[in-house]
């Protein structure tokens, strides 16, 4: 997609499957059994005309339900294979038995194997209209009623939402728009004042270069002088095929690839930023514990030759890509492999998750890029053949309008470059905010380990406390009912 790709992050990405992983090895060492089953769902909730059904997939444990006083845990899944979610959301399997949860990881429609028109689901603009975070709630509202009609023992239990990045925004969302089937919600790392102008285009890759220049002396300066080198070396006569060879591509450079290459590059920084966690982890690349200082270690001389600085680019970028020594060449169509929908995400961000960014090279390591809604609209209009409404969602949902809703916490990371679009002051006593220092993107909700910094513990145990005083809340009022 050129520029427009690079504009279109997803707040995921996909992940790959080797290293060691303690979040993963500690949800192994609890023997929890999932079963994974389909609910038929409406194809269309809002009209009457097409009755189609698709099969929507979820994912159920129940080793710790007490159906007296437990609760429903239902994870509000995001741009992906459902089965990756519920082994990364450690978070669920470590507190199920002290809440006595059944948990529930639902699947998003168009994602994973819940595809409402089967192979045909990404044919055109027709078979993706029903794509919306809108019915994707919908979605979750009818499966919820589901389990409370066909599991014995579920009627009479509340249910929490929870969901991260995008599963965040959907979990907070879900809680404001069905307050009668969720008691509250956990909302991690969503940014959901990410849209129009609730927040300036230019915090994200504000905190992203934060993250870099924290994380080594002359770091985030090495990067941004990198561009020029880039671009300088490109225009020389052997410049492309050196380019090709220096960062082991798969397939060789053209002139009009130089604005790609430098995409590719942009946003394995934003993933770095977004993945920097205290401990060794494979959420989107095999890495190392911390891998922006391990990154920024080749990073501390802004002002060698061209040739040298790209060099140590080149290093720089190979813990991303190659940690693991297993990869042979790099493709700068792709920062990760594996099972997340990046393309079918695209089509959401040129219909209602518009997210602006922009950079100015000043405040941040990037090239300048100013964020242009008629040249996206047109490039979304190139691709998927519809035109994005960049105030839709902020008419739906509310923007910063929300105090009257309730039972939700905030939850996000510092270090995370989403947080610039999140809530990270308390809003009532019952819209709260966690902040985290040493947090990157919704580590929250992956599995404790020996490594998680103080704050982390901290905020578990707030975001635990809060959902035992819903449960017993609920519990309250529905044993006084007649």
């Amino acid at each position: 997609m050129g520029g427009l790709a690079f504009l279109l992050l997803p707040f995921l990405a996909p992940m790959a499957t080797t290293a060691v992983n303690p979040a993963l090895r500690a949800l192994a060492s609890l023997n929890l059994q999932v079963f994974p089953t389909f609910q038929p769902n409406e194809v269309d909730h809002f009209g009457f005309y097409n009755t189609k059904t698709f099969r929507q997939r979820y994912l159920i444990a129940d080793k710790y339900w007490k159906t007296y006083d437990g609760v429903i845990l239902f994870y509000t899944g995001n741009e992906g294979d459902i089965t990756w979610f519920s082994n990364h959301t450690g978070f669920m399997w470590d507190v199920a038995e002290k809440l006595k949860a059944l948990l529930v990881f639902a699947e998003h429609r168009y994602y994973g194997d819940s595809l409402p028109f089967g192979e045909d689901s990404f044919k055109d603009a027709k078979h993706l209209n029903f794509l919306t975070s809108e019915q994707a709630l919908a979605d979750f509202a009818e499966l919820i009623r589901h389990l409370k009609r066909t599991v014995p023992g579920a009627d009479g239990q509340p249910v929490i939402a929870i969901g991260g990045s995008y599963g965040g925004v959907l979990a907070a969302w879900f809680r404001m728009k069905y307050p009668h089937l969720v008691v509250g919600a956990l909302a991690a790392s969503a940014p959901i004042w990410q849209f129009e102008e609730l927040t300036p285009c230019g915090v994200f890759m504000k905190i992203v270069t934060e993250d870099f220049r924290k994380s080594g002396t002359k770091c985030s300066e090495s990067i941004l002088r990198s561009w020029g080198a880039i671009n300088r070396l490109s225009n020389t006569g052997s410049g492309l095929p050196w380019l090709t060879r220096t960062f082991h591509l798969c397939t060789s450079l053209n002139s009009e690839d130089i604005q790609r290459l430098k995409d590719w590059i942009s946003e394995t920084w934003v993933n770095l930023a977004m993945v920097n966690y205290p401990y060794p982890a494979n959420f989107l690349k095999p890495l190392p514990s911390w891998p922006v200082k391990v990154v920024c270690q080749y990073l501390t001389n802004p002002y060698m030759s061209d040739s040298l600085l790209v060099q140590n680019i080149y290093q720089a970028l190979n813990v991303y890509y190659n940690y693991s020594g297993e990869s042979r060449c790099n493709n700068i169509s792709e920062t990760t492999i594996g099972t997340l929908g990046s393309r079918v995400w695209g089509y959401q961000t040129c219909t209602e998750i518009i997210l602006p960014f922009c950079t100015n090279g000043i405040d941040d390591m990037f090239e300048p890029r100013a964020w242009d809604l008629e040249k996206y609209s047109d490039d979304c209009y190139k691709q998927w053949g519809v035109r994005p409404r960049p105030s839709w969602i902020t008419t739906v949902y509310g923007g910063k309008e929300i105090h009257s809703h309730s039972n939700i916490i905030f939850s996000n990371g510092d270090l995370d470059p989403w947080s610039g679009g999140g809530v990270t002051e308390d809003l009532s006593d019952t819209l709260v905010a966690v902040n985290i220092p040493e947090g990157a993107h919704h580590l929250d909700l992956r599995s404790s380990t020996d490594t998680d910094p103080p704050s982390l513990q901290l905020a578990r145990s707030v975001e635990v406390r809060h959902m035992k005083q819903w449960i017993s809340d609920f519990y309250g009022n529905y044993r006084k009912q007649p």
